[in-house]
């Protein structure tokens, strides 16, 4: 009589045990559908844009100004140390160059024509340039680089000139640039035969392009460089 209670106290316990395990593998299943379903649904968030630079005719993807406006870009250079969070990438640089003074480039692929470029020096993030559909620049204490769609970086020393004004630059072009604000330049790239071929707006950010070959920087200080 003993023995009968005992097996069946044990296969009462059994039981109860493998119902505990079924209902917490429900609730495990339950938890893990909500939180696919809500990434699914959270992902995407659109990141706002603002006027920077239109290329030449002729100078890549991005249409001239006379065809289509002036494409909008996010931020183009940020003179502080931390990165902008926009962007997943790559969590590694695909490519490190160095710069005139020395320093190193640490270029990040981010997405198609998207590109972010680390100054660092010492260890030490100095600046970042973005891409995203148009180029960078930045004039870090008369050091101008230039970041490309396709993730090239260029750099040079000195050659600026003070707006507003009009003034020759290299690759034959010419740059006629007005103020418009406090840290806000605008630069007309001109042509051989006069007509505009491009536009900088330097609003409270340097901003670069690539003129078919000849790179140039308008910082929102009214500074304009460019460099073959």
């Amino acid at each position: 009589m003993t023995t009968r209670r005992t097996r069946r106290t044990a296969r009462t316990a059994r039981s109860a045990a493998l119902v505990a395990v079924a209902a917490a593998a429900a609730l495990s299943l339950t938890a893990c559908q909500g939180g696919a379903k809500d990434a699914a649904t959270g992902s995407g968030k659109k990141v706002s844009s603002s006027p920077a630079a239109s290329r030449p005719a002729g100078s890549g993807d991005a249409p001239s100004n006379a065809e289509a406006g002036v494409p909008t870009s996010t931020a183009t250079a940020h003179h502080s140390g931390t990165a902008p969070a926009s962007g997943t990438g790559k969590a590694s640089p695909v490519r490190t160059r160095t710069l005139v003074d020395g320093s190193k480039a640490e270029i990040y692929e981010l997405g198609t024509q998207h590109y972010r470029a680390k100054i660092v020096h010492g260890g030490e993030v100095l600046a970042t340039l973005e891409t995203n559909q148009h180029d960078a620049g930045l004039d870090a204490n008369d050091m101008f680089v230039v970041l490309t769609l396709d993730g090239q970086v260029h750099s040079w020393m000195g050659g600026g000139h003070q707006a507003p004004g009009t003034f020759k630059l290299a690759g034959g072009w010419t740059a006629k640039v007005t103020k418009l604000g406090d840290d806000r330049y605008r630069a007309q790239i001109l042509g051989n035969d006069g007509a505009v071929d491009g536009t900088l707006d330097a609003n409270q950010h340097d901003v670069g392009l690539d003129a078919n070959g000849v790179y140039v920087v308008l910082s929102f200080g009214g500074v304009i460089s460019a460099h073959m």
